[in-house]
């Protein structure tokens, strides 16, 4: 069990609250948190609606008790760029999360990546997110490229969201994007990038021109290829990447709602990940599917609260303190 929180981190929490309107991330109390990966659903939005819908209403019904801190998504949201029935699919299901957990998205091959996203950008624009204190911004007034920004257990994060086979001048703005934020821990998250037998060659180009210049990126997740995996590759400073295939699309039912969550347990440094289908209420523990991963938690440094621009007020909900996880 935890010791009972000092009364100067109560302050500290006091003080996030009353400079929530302000900052450009939110905070989750310094505990396990949890991040959920939702993979390619392009068969959902296509076939099978429901089961979209079906995930987001569980990742919401769990956002407090899992302490979720984010949503990322992998890419190729719809089977169909230009068909607009699916675009609505995707919205109805992502509108269960809004003003709930904060999400990140980005377009695949299947959502017209790259440059052909008018629908993408018309359900999942930048200003969809304006309001949202965790969201960072997009390249060229578009979300194809976005950033998202959030604290955790005392951490700093970014999610770096990047289309499919990024393009020069995409990775040139990802490159200045990480390094105005060294202050952050970053995920790097990009449609097509590791297969079940490793890198493929837009990954390696990516690793190559993005990951391995920076010391705080220290995992990328991709989907686009049916399978899952998990690898380490280590970076120019000798820092441990964390690279995650997570991609269900080929499972009966257009993936059967599977999806994997990472629990972020900071007095282990340990992200415990685990697969489980909403739909089917069932759980796969193979070693591929659920597993855990070595992560430091360790702040060396602090953060300092800062006021970046302006943004909409966003209601936070202060949780309950409660002792550490079984």
């Amino acid at each position: 069990m935890r010791c009972a929180r000092s009364s100067g981190w109560l302050l500290a929490v006091a003080m996030a609250v009353v400079l929530a309107a302000g900052t450009s991330s939110i905070a989750v109390e310094p505990d396990s948190f949890t991040i959920v990966m939702l993979p390619d659903t392009q068969n959902y939005s296509e076939k099978f609606p429901e089961t979209y819908l079906a995930q987001t209403q569980w990742i919401k019904d769990r956002a407090d008790e899992d302490n979720t801190a984010m949503v990322i998504h992998v890419g190729d949201i719809v089977q169909t760029a230009t068909v607009e029935k699916e675009w609505e699919a995707a919205d109805r299901a992502h509108r269960v999360l809004d003003g709930v957990v904060p999400y990140s998205v980005l377009p695949g091959n299947h959502d017209g990546a790259p440059g052909k996203t008018e629908l993408y950008n018309k359900y999942f624009s930048p200003e969809r997110f304006a309001d949202a204190p965790w969201y960072g911004g997009g390249m060229d007034d578009k979300n194809d490229n976005n950033f998202c920004l959030f604290d955790a257990a005392t951490m700093k994060f970014m999610v770096l969201s990047l289309e499919f086979d990024p393009r020069p001048e995409t990775l040139a703005w990802a490159n200045e994007i990480v390094a105005d934020h060294p202050d952050r821990r970053v995920i790097v998250v990009t449609h097509s990038y590791i297969t079940p037998k490793g890198r493929n060659a837009i990954g390696d180009s990516v690793f190559k021109q993005l990951i391995t210049k920076h010391e705080n990126i220290f995992m990328v997740i991709g989907g686009h290829v049916l399978g899952v995996n998990h690898q380490t590759s280590t970076n120019d400073d000798g820092g441990t990447v964390h690279e995650i295939l997570c991609d269900y699309q080929g499972f009966p039912n257009g993936g059967d709602g599977w999806l994997q969550t990472m629990r972020f347990a900071p007095e282990e440094d340990k992200i415990h990940v685990a697969a489980y289908s909403p739909l089917l209420d069932e759980s796969n523990d193979a070693p591929q599917h659920t597993y855990v991963l070595d992560y430091d938690m360790e702040v060396k440094h602090p953060p300092v609260p800062s006021v970046s621009r302006p943004r909409v007020r966003q209601i936070l909900r202060l949780r309950p303190l409660r002792g550490g996880r079984r």
